[in-house]
């Protein structure tokens, strides 16, 4: 999935260091593919143990949170043990980005090589946002910068490669792939001259 440019609102969980099994509990690492498991996103703290209903004040049960792109968050988000399932799960949901003040490295990375954005801001763009749910955010991933409810902008840093990757749409070995036609080419020229020589 493509990321570009895109307007949400957010739905604010300020909670720190939410780890990966609290993102998508150990039960669900069987499968092996995404789909399905934006109901397993975190389905410890959503739903009662007892008998599986909804936790009415949990924010992502909350009416005014349905349709969210944008997920703010406590500190060192995504910490514990490495799994491509927590950013999968918070895709399926339907999450595009994640806003926090930092992210756990493995979960960093599993995030921007499945498509989901993971953007830092400074302690005091934070606090603005997790004093703002509901409210709108911009993201422009192309300009490295989003647009608060305030109207302030901020920008952010990202890999390189992996913004180019967010920005075509494809995982590292999709980007290989769309460079086929110059390796090809790159190949016949070196093979051509190799000939030449001899």
């Amino acid at each position: 999935m493509k990321i570009d440019t895109f307007e949400s609102k957010i739905v604010v969980l300020p909670i720190e260091n939410i780890d990966t099994d609290q993102i998508i509990p150990a039960r669900y690492l069987k499968v092996t593919s995404m789909e399905g498991l934006g109901a397993g996103l975190f389905q410890d703290w959503r739903y009662h143990k007892s008998d599986g209903s909804p936790v009415p004040e949990f924010p992502l049960n909350k009416p005014a949170s349905k349709g969210a792109e944008i997920l703010v968050t406590g500190d060192n988000f995504g910490c514990g043990s490495s799994r491509e399932h927590a950013p999968w799960a918070l895709m399926q949901y339907g999450f595009k980005a994640v806003i926090s003040t930092s992210f756990a490295d493995i979960f960093n990375g599993n995030a921007l090589k499945n498509g989901l954005l993971p953007i830092v801001v400074p302690a005091d763009v934070h606090k603005e946002l997790l004093a703002s749910d509901g409210g709108r955010v911009k993201v422009d991933l192309a300009a490295q910068k989003i647009t608060l409810p305030s109207g302030k902008e901020v920008h952010f840093p990202i890999d390189a490669f992996a913004k180019q990757c967010l920005l075509e749409g494809v995982d590292e070995l999709g980007y290989m792939l769309k460079q086929d036609p110059a390796i090809t080419a790159y190949e016949a020229r070196r093979v051509g001259s190799v000939n030449t020589l001899q």
